[in-house]
């Protein structure tokens, strides 16, 4: 299997890409090019999924957004449309992020192309973002209903969207079925193996709250360890400077809760966390770091990084976070 990594950009319009692949479009929407898969997928635990079930099978496997890129930033290039065009399997979360995707599909012509909406696959298991107690108020967000969609962050989920891929993949290659059922198979394993470990650290912690002087994308993984949490910004958030009274909130729940841990995500900002914990009365709290896996650059693939070792990383965190 061939892997390709290529990169996104900031786009003015989505219609002028649409006019830029449309020839292309007409001319590789055949699907398989001399009998070889093509795999579009838009971030990287989709594509790590992807890549499991696929194994060693003859294929080309292409992540779009490996810049390191926020998932909700990102905006497609030229040449990710044209891949997008010429695919035989896209698979992408579907939510308020992929606003684009929809124009890119209705405006091709790749009739074989399968697409896998993956908030689709999960239907009323999704879960609504929310906006706690304490958190800043979002300005960049007018809807309040809208999906979280950080869905990779549950193990559960996880092996629910590896088999919707695996599905689609023997779809688009049935000589190959027996092989993507196999590798599913070994992979799913090892997601159920590494759940089982999630829910007996939150069976065993000291503390089952979790507190974020950050975004907090982990609402998936607290609602399936039966978590509490707080934090300074809702999942999505766009926002990163925190109010006075976010931050003498987030620091009255450390002192009332004891908590030993501010947790931040890969790409904060520490100086919010220590401000909280500057705030606080004993002031001797730790900032830890969990990794949302929403903006995994190129390099980091290349150096072997993987769901599973990722989220092994943010369980190691999530153990010293709940003592």
């Amino acid at each position: 299997m061939k892997r390709d990594h290529k990169k996104g950009a900031l786009l003015p319009a989505l219609a002028v890409l649409l006019l830029a692949v449309s020839a292309f479009a007409l001319t590789g929407c055949g699907g398989k090019s001399g009998g070889k898969l093509k795999v579009v997928a838009t971030i990287f635990p989709l594509y790590d999924w992807t890549a499991q079930v696929l194994g060693d099978a003859d294929a080309d496997l292409i992540l779009l957004q490996d810049t390191g890129v926020d998932l909700h930033s990102y905006q497609p290039t030229a040449a990710d449309m044209g891949h997008i065009a010429s695919c035989d399997v896209f698979i992408y979360v579907g939510g308020a992020s992929d606003v684009w995707v929809q124009d890119a599909l209705k405006n091709q012509t790749n009739s074989g192309r399968i697409a896998i909406d993956l908030m689709d696959v999960l239907g009323e298991a999704a879960l609504q973002e929310e906006h706690k107690e304490g958190m800043q108020e979002d300005h960049g967000h007018e809807d309040d209903d809208e999906a979280d969609e950080h869905i990779w962050l549950s193990l559960k989920n996880a092996r629910l969207c590896t088999e919707a891929i695996r599905d689609a993949l023997k779809k688009a290659a049935p000589e190959k079925a027996d092989t993507f059922e196999t590798n599913c198979a070994a992979y799913t394993a090892k997601l159920d193996a590494l759940r089982a470990e999630y829910e007996a650290a939150a069976a065993s912690a000291n503390t089952r709250t979790l507190l974020f002087g950050d975004r907090f994308p982990f609402l998936y993984l607290t609602e399936e360890l039966g978590l509490d949490y707080y934090a300074a910004f809702s999942g999505c958030s766009a926002d990163t400077e925190a109010s006075f009274d976010t931050v003498i909130f987030l620091a009255g729940k450390l002192d009332e809760l004891g908590l030993k841990v501010v947790l931040q995500t890969e790409n904060g900002d520490p100086k919010l966390a220590r401000t909280i914990i500057e705030s606080s009365q004993s002031k001797n709290q730790t900032i830890l770091t969990m990794d949302s896996l929403q903006s995994v650059t190129k390099q980091r693939v290349q150096e072997g990084a993987s769901y599973l070792k990722i989220m092994e990383e943010n369980l190691a965190v999530l153990k010293e976070a709940l003592k």
